[in-house]
C-alpha cells in the first residue's frame, strides 16, 4: 500500500524544496538602469491650447473686429513680452 502512495504523487518533495530553496538564493540579474523619459520636441511657432480667464469688456475688444479674434490677443502679449521671438 505505501508503494502506492508513492505511485500516485507527482511531485518529489524534496526535489521541490530544493528547487524552491535555488530560487531564493540564486542571484538575480541586474535590471536594466532606468532610461530618462523623453520630451517631445516642441516645433518652432506652435501653438498650446490653455484656459485664459479674461474681463468681458477684454474679450469684447478683441471680437468686435470678428474672426481672428485669438490672434489679435496673442500678438498684444506678444508685444508686451520682451523675449519672444515675432
Amino acid at each position: 500500500m505505501a508503494e502506492d502512495r508513492n505511485r500516485r504523487r507527482f511531485t518529489d518533495p524534496r526535489a521541490t524544496a530544493e528547487a524552491a530553496f535555488r530560487a531564493a538564493t540564486s542571484p538575480k540579474p541586474a535590471a536594466p538602469a532606468p532610461q530618462p523619459v523623453a520630451r517631445p520636441t516642441t516645433i518652432p511657432g506652435s501653438r498650446e491650447v490653455v484656459s485664459l480667464r479674461l474681463d468681458s469688456a477684454v474679450l469684447a475688444y478683441f471680437q468686435k473686429d470678428g474672426p481672428g479674434w485669438q490672434d489679435r490677443i496673442n500678438e498684444a502679449l506678444k508685444s508686451l513680452v520682451p523675449a519672444v521671438d515675432a
